[in-house]
């Protein structure tokens, strides 16, 4: 098992993926309650759930007969983490742009007047 950051992002990039990522985030679930809003074959729908289990971020085991899915925190916090270090990064330099901005117009309506 690989929770490198690109593996996570990877997994994350397509929309199946992301949408049982919201599913799970209600509570485990079964893979047939997982795969029935989409619309494609099960052995589709499982290579999406062994490429979110392959990088971490979803657990399976069986009770029974039935799979059921579970979501795992720790990789998630790992990208969130990540975004939360490069959102602060963006916000600043996105701060100092409007600064200046506001300090160009100010430059220009002084001069007009």
């Amino acid at each position: 098992m690989d929770n490198n950051l690109d593996d996570i992002f990877s997994a994350l990039g397509d929309p199946t993926r992301r949408a049982v990522i919201a599913q799970l985030m209600e509570g485990p679930a079964p893979v047939s309650q997982l795969h029935a809003p989409h619309d494609m074959a099960l052995p589709s729908f499982l290579k999406h759930l062994g490429k979110l289990e392959a990088v971490g971020l979803v657990r399976s085991h069986k009770i029974g007969r039935v799979r059921m899915v579970h979501i795992e925190a720790a990789p998630m916090a790992r990208a969130e983490a990540w975004l939360k270090q490069h959102r602060r990064l963006w916000e600043g330099r996105l701060d100092r742009l409007s600064a200046l901005a506001e300090d160009l117009e100010k430059e220009s309506n002084d001069g007009r007047i």
